[in-house]
């Protein structure tokens, strides 16, 4: 917090900066999941819409407050009827829980551009902690002037802890879908321009 004191008369004007926004850019971002198929191979996923802040104390994100929420509805894999049974009961509901949502609030540095992001994730109805692997990409200026920064996130979860238990058999005796789901995530941020807060102090 910078604070700037000046004179005016008989008041103090006090201007106080706020804590910095970073706010998703969802044009060079990317959310996925990967989950095994019969247990031979591997189906991508993906989330179309989604958005996030990150709070930080200036340009320190190791005190990073992270809000994030994705649309169920806007889930894509490639396959429309697949699409539809995931939004269905047997996987999301989306009718009922219409968003996924993680709220990280502990950033801990692991390695150089290596850190371990703490939080709870939503899904379902269903809260837990999770515990994500990040990888600082850095900070840059655009063409047009505005920071921007970027992160590689992966993790993984497994489905049955939220209420996803659909399960069918192939021919063959063996698991249609795997339990674990993992998560690789792509984003970039915009830092917002801080404003100035003006406050007056009457002077006794």
């Amino acid at each position: 917090m910078y604070v700037n004191l000046c004179s005016k008369k008989n008041y103090l004007i006090l201007f106080i900066m706020e804590n910095t926004t970073w706010v998703l850019d969802p044009t060079h971002s990317e959310l996925q999941f990967k989950i095994k198929h019969l247990m031979i191979s591997t189906v991508t996923g993906q989330f179309n819409k989604f958005e996030a802040t990150v709070e930080t104390k200036g340009d320190n994100f190791e005190t990073a407050k992270v809000h994030f929420k994705a649309e169920i509805n806007s889930i894509s894999t490639n396959n429309t009827q697949r699409d539809e049974h995931l939004k269905a009961s047997d996987f999301f509901e989306a009718e009922k829980y219409p968003e996924l949502v993680f709220e990280g609030d502990r950033l801990e540095k692991t390695g150089e551009d290596e850190f371990r992001l703490y939080g709870t994730i939503t899904m379902r109805g269903v809260s837990k902690e999770l515990a994500l692997d990040v990888e600082f990409g850095g900070i840059t200026k655009d063409p047009w002037g505005n920071t921007r920064t970027g992160f590689s996130v992966k993790g993984k979860i497994n489905r049955q802890d939220y209420g996803i238990s659909f399960g069918a058999v192939s021919e063959t005796g063996g698991l249609l879908l795997g339990d674990e789901v993992k998560i690789n995530a792509n984003v970039q941020f915009v830092k917002q321009v801080p404003v100035a807060k003006p406050a007056e102090a009457a002077i006794a």
